[in-house]
């Protein structure tokens, strides 16, 4: 806990930081509240009342298209001037929170509906891959693995306050037309704030390195596109720590789709029955879910500095792993509502764990020219592994809106199986690191980690 509170208070004592950090804060305040209040009214709302099948189609009609474009906008993200990125996300996100607020007003289709709330998630993954990757700039490397455990934490808090004050809307005026436009519209705040604070950085003060307008003998149009994509595919490729950690969140995102639409199916299935809970089930069932999972995410913002620096990245992203198949098998498995509460917030703990270890590796072991697009397929593997989770199982329930106990309980017998062998493979992967890839354009290859400021690379601002 020392750890964690003086990162903050280094933060809040540097301007940019600070800022950043506000940034982050803002935009996950708003993701929490408009996610909870969108997901709310599809997912809760007897009128809607949408079948796994329905679900796993809107999830693919974002998230897998995103998944093939993200690499292409992490070369965005090493190319151009990441604030001017994060202003640019802030405002489209805020048009379509509006876009997403008349369509509830007017009582629009569910398909409409639910593809405007996974266009508003792919853009939120897009934008904390920009803060990510611009971290490093405005702390130093030593500092990475607490504050971006400290900011997780409080983005986490913040998420999922928003998340409550939705649900909480939901639940007492119904996940339905006006409660739920309200709840939507209030949400754009968030990305307004962000918007905001990000105009003033300085330009360039979040990176990249460089020219950013592209790496030496990098070509433009869609050869400079591909080169840069297989940069960051290579770089993945040719670094133990970042194949390891992409491996990890790859396969918790599997399990996170499988549990899932399995959750859902319960907690709203509970909701018809007569069947004693001891904790809230439905739409209120749904937020409460989402606060145990958020308080999983504090636990492990907490652990993880912590931990890593005595178990080493490889050996705590396993642990977690292993963990997260034991919980899936003795928790998860019962199918019972309140146990699914409890397991959503161990799993919380193991899933934040396997996140903050790859982002410290993605942060530490990836030239700054080279992160957004790492950190972009990132995020490609954190929406393809969970739309393909969600797909499968949508297709073993078929076209009906109830939980079958027998596929959800093959499913989540898959999913323990998965947690365990990551582990495995995690466990047994190189600790060392080889020299980083030659560029495609250079017949040398670039140091690993270039100084955060350099002649190439002015502070606006000074030192920090």
């Amino acid at each position: 806990m020392s750890v964690i509170a003086a990162t903050v208070r280094a933060v809040v004592r540097d301007p940019d930081a600070r800022r950043l950090a506000l940034v982050r804060l803002a935009t996950q305040f708003g993701d929490g509240m408009v996610q909870a209040a969108l997901g709310g009214v599809v997912l809760f709302d007897p009128a809607r009342a949408a079948d796994p099948l329905t679900i796993a189609a809107g999830f693919a009609v974002l998230l897998l298209p995103y998944s093939l474009v993200g690499p292409v906008a992490g070369v965005a993200l090493d190319r151009l001037d990441r604030r001017g990125v994060l202003i640019g996300a802030g405002l489209a996100k805020t048009a379509l929170i509006v876009l997403a607020t008349v369509l509830l007003l007017v009582d629009a289709s569910t398909a409409a509906v639910l593809v405007t709330a996974l266009v508003l998630v792919g853009i939120s993954r897009f934008v904390l891959a920009g803060m990510s990757a611009a971290l490093p700039r405005v702390v130093a490397t030593d500092a990475l693995v607490p504050t971006n455990s400290a900011l997780v934490t409080l983005g986490a808090v913040t998420a999922a306050a928003g998340a409550a004050v939705a649900t909480t809307v939901l639940a007492l005026a119904g996940p339905t037309g006006v409660p739920a436009a309200v709840a939507t519209g209030v949400s754009a705040l968030g990305a307004v704030v962000a918007a905001l604070l990000a105009r003033r950085f300085p330009a360039g003060r979040l990176g990249p390195a460089g020219n950013r307008t592209a790496e030496r003998g990098d070509a433009g149009g869609i050869v400079g596109v591909g080169r840069g994509v297989a940069t960051g595919l290579r770089t993945v490729v040719a670094t133990p720590t970042v194949r390891s950690a992409l491996l990890g969140v790859g396969a918790h995102r599997v399990v996170f789709g499988i549990d899932t639409v399995v959750t859902i199916l319960v907690l709203r299935d509970a909701a018809t029955t007569e069947d004693a809970t001891v904790l809230p089930v439905g739409i209120a069932g749904f937020g409460l879910a989402v606060t145990a999972t958020a308080a999983g995410l504090f636990v492990a913002a907490l652990t993880t500095p912590i931990l890593r620096p005595r178990l080493g990245a490889r050996r705590l992203t396993a642990s977690a792993l292993i963990l997260a198949a034991v919980v899936q098998g003795t928790l998860v498995i019962t199918l019972e509502p309140d146990l699914l509460v409890v397991a959503a917030f161990v799993l919380g703990v193991a899933g934040q764990t396997v996140k903050l270890s790859a982002d410290a590796a993605l942060q530490t072991d990836v030239d700054d020219r080279r992160r957004g697009r790492v950190f972009a397929l990132q995020d490609t593997v954190f929406n393809a592994a969970f739309v393909a989770a969600v797909a499968a199982v949508a297709v073993a329930f078929g076209p009906v809106s109830t939980a079958s106990g027998a596929v959800a309980l093959v499913a989540v017998g898959v999913g323990a199986a998965l947690y365990l062998v990551a582990a495995v493979i995690v466990a047994s992967s190189p600790v060392t690191r080889p020299a980083p890839p030659i560029d495609e354009s250079s017949t040398t290859s670039p140091t690993l980690a270039p100084p955060r400021r350099g002649p190439a690379d002015p502070d606006p601002d000074g030192a920090l």
